[in-house]
């Protein structure tokens, strides 16, 4: 019992930093991978870490790691991929309250207006009015059939259920939800060539053409020139594809890290020093790969503080959801104790 009093605590001494990691600022239709937080909460949000008064650059904390002089209780915020909401909506509300962000970007979808495979993959099973009634296709090796009966037309009740729906945390709630979260699992660790080969096969299953809302867009060159321009704010690297990186071999990894890092460092006229993995996948070669190309610093999506004595290539983040103000502020003291 002694010990256990004694380690709370320590961890309520110890000096500890927290990596908030967002992706979106946004109302989609549906967010299964809570993903995204609305402009309103965000902005709650940013008055909460305003108040607390404690938030840095994250450049600044990972040299604060390095140089294992960690103060206290600070914070840092990052956003991964650089949908198009982080620049018209986001950007102006960290200028608003002057709180500085790390922006990773992937830069493989910048100027061509195409969504990520995630998203087009939701949209495409959740939100189809009409799809054939019987799937059957071979990705990577997996023979995947779906019979889908009578959720072949999209209900209201079916839509409903898909908007709610949170992927992490629940099964999925209808056929359609199944087949989906099924083609998402073989589909992520494949190259970008390949999810863009099903996705194609898919869409002439369902008889549809390629689309492309431009709410899900990356931001434009000239969007992330802007967007760099500003002293608030720090780009990092996200590879060129956004792939599952402990799936490839070293020199896929080192083509993606590089080419991305090259692509951004040209566009914005900065050193990129900080990289994160997309999905937070990683392995050993990863890490020496990051150590290896020069990066100060590497983040994951595992979820744990910042210590003194932390893997300066495998720092933690905390994933942000669309919480109100009071619930961040709960979450954040509950994050701090870890």
């Amino acid at each position: 019992m002694k010990h256990i009093i004694f380690t709370k605590i320590k961890k309520i001494f110890e000096h500890k930093a927290i990596v908030l990691m967002y992706h979106r600022v946004a109302e989609p239709e549906s967010d299964v991978w809570e993903l995204a937080v609305s402009p309103e909460r965000f902005e709650q949000h940013l008055k909460v870490l305003k108040k607390i008064g404690s938030v840095v650059p994250l450049h600044q904390l990972a040299g604060s790691v390095n140089s294992h002089n960690l103060p206290k209780n600070n914070i840092a915020i990052t956003f991964d991929d650089g949908y198009i909401d982080n620049f018209k909506i986001a950007k102006p509300l960290l200028e608003k309250y002057k709180i500085p962000a790390t922006f990773f970007i992937t830069s493989g979808k910048i100027e061509n207006g195409r969504e990520f495979w995630w998203d087009e993959l939701e949209h495409l099973f959740l939100f189809t009015a009409h799809l054939p009634s019987v799937f059957s296709m071979v990705v990577n090796e997996h023979a995947i059939e779906f019979e889908l009966m009578d959720e072949s037309y999209l209900t209201e009740e079916i839509r409903q259920k898909h908007r709610l729906w949170k992927a992490c945390a629940e099964e999925p709630p209808t056929i359609r939800a199944r087949l989906f979260y099924k083609l998402w699992e073989h589909i992520k660790p494949l190259p970008f060539t390949e999810q863009d080969r099903y996705l194609e096969m898919i869409r002439k299953w369902a008889g549809l053409s390629l689309m492309a809302r431009p709410d899900y867009r990356t931001m434009s060159a000239n969007e992330l020139q802007q967007l760099a321009s500003d002293n608030l704010f720090t780009i990092g690297a996200h590879t060129v594809t956004h792939p599952a990186l402990a799936h490839y071999n070293a020199d896929i990894q080192k083509k993606e890290i590089n080419e991305n890092r090259k692509f951004l460092q040209e566009i914005t006229g900065r050193e990129i020093n900080l990289l994160a993995y997309p999905y937070g996948n990683y392995s050993i070669e990863t890490i020496q790969m990051a150590s290896d190309s020069g990066f100060n610093a590497a983040f994951t999506t595992e979820e744990k503080t910042l210590l003194i004595n932390s893997h300066i290539y495998r720092l933690g983040r905390f994933q942000v959801k669309n919480l109100t103000g009071a619930e961040f502020k709960n979450q954040l003291n509950i994050w701090r104790l870890q």
